[in-house]
């Protein structure tokens, strides 16, 4: 592939990878707002987005396997573990925006149960296998992320464990 065309295409994924969770987090404003038309409409497109970000992503050979999904999935989660949330805290510390260094943390936490979750999924499938998964929590205020039972307060922020979202 062609540098040019390749930088378009990721840049392109990028964009509509975001208007994706942009769109998804508007619609669930609307939903809460009572207004449902509108939320829909947001959700709608924002499936659209998500077709989009598929077919760009499929474009520049990187949907694979699930082997190689999760391998993609663990080198990211481990980016964002080792270098790019430290640095963005520190950044966001030394310039004194709390709200910044608490997304940062908050997701950094995440990000270190689903490293190990994507490690484990992708030795069983390396090994031809599924996993073994109990439900799956995750905390709406921070992101993190349990397997089986939820906590009554998140370790992480102290959210009620009754508002966790299950998968």
């Amino acid at each position: 592939m062609h540098e040019m065309t390749k930088q378009n295409l990721e840049t392109a994924f990028a964009g509509e990878s975001q208007a994706h969770m942009k769109y998804r987090i508007f619609a669930d404003m609307a939903q809460r707002e009572g207004k449902k038309n509108i939320a829909r409409l947001f959700a709608a497109v924002s499936y659209a987005e998500q077709v989009h970000a598929q077919n760009h992503l499929r474009a520049l050979g990187k949907l694979g396997k699930t082997g190689e999904n999760l391998q993609s999935a663990l080198a990211g989660e481990t980016f964002e573990i080792s270098e790019m949330y430290p640095v963005y805290h520190a950044v966001a510390e030394m310039q004194g925006e709390k709200e910044a260094q608490k997304a940062a943390h908050y997701a950094l936490e995440a990000e270190k149960i689903h490293a190990a979750m994507y490690k484990s999924a992708g030795e069983a499938a390396a090994a031809g296998k599924d996993i073994e998964l109990q439900e799956v929590g995750i905390c709406p205020v921070c992101g993190y992320t349990v397997e089986g039972e939820v906590p009554e307060f998140c370790p992480v922020c102290g959210a009620k464990g009754t508002t966790f979202k299950t998968f």
